[in-house]
């Protein structure tokens, strides 16, 4: 069965009908990317931590949103950002955008793996936003690697589509269907795409 991953990048005191939609779409939901600041921001948001501990007693995994600048951001910023992010927000998990495609880039990913599950008490759910289809070898190191990012009119991508693969579409039209087991078709476009929800999660206005 498929599942959404949603990168919702609104304040939930701004949109909190959106959040609402969210919550309540709880058993379709493969997780629910939080992004106070471009990441964690420089100190806790509360309207961000109780939609948090809101979509968690809803049974929805929390994905927290770190940029890894493609392997050129230093490790130590990376796991800096996710502890605030595991410490503000309880987040299951990472969403590691702009990530490598290169094999070249293998063991920078793989070394933050360990160094986050060194970090978290728990099991950390790894999402890899490649935005193409990147090495192999990033299976092995992530849960789901995002293998498209873009628009409807570049969509569907050429490429393997395997099941820990995710399709994020904006620009997509109410009836446009996912080619990937784990998707996120908004009808929104750039420069904010990801302020819109999947056309069956509006809420009603």
């Amino acid at each position: 069965m498929s599942k959404l991953l949603v990168p919702y990048y609104e304040h939930p005191a701004e949109q909190p009908e959106a959040w609402d939609a969210l919550i309540a779409a709880a058993p379709s939901l493969y997780g629910v990317v939080l992004n106070p600041a471009n990441g964690s921001g420089s100190s806790a948001d509360a309207a961000f931590a109780e939609v948090a501990d809101r979509l968690r007693s809803a049974g929805v995994r929390v994905l927290g949103y770190v940029d890894t600048a493609y392997g050129a951001r230093p490790p130590q910023d990376v796991v800096r950002e996710a502890a605030r992010h595991r410490a503000w927000y309880g987040v299951h998990g990472l969403f590691l955008d702009q990530a490598a495609t290169s094999a070249l880039q293998l063991p920078y990913y793989a070394d933050l793996r360990a160094a986050l599950a060194a970090t978290y008490d728990t099991y950390v759910t790894l999402v890899l936003n490649h935005g193409a289809v990147p090495h192999p070898g990033y299976a092995r190191i992530a849960d789901l690697l995002v293998t498209f990012e873009g628009p409807w009119s570049a969509y569907p991508p050429a490429g393997p589509t395997g099941p820990d693969t995710c399709h994020l579409v904006y620009g997509a039209p109410p009836d446009a269907v996912a080619q990937a087991p784990v998707h996120c078709l908004v009808p929104g476009q750039l420069p904010h795409p990801w302020g819109t929800l999947p056309h069956r999660l509006e809420p009603v206005r």
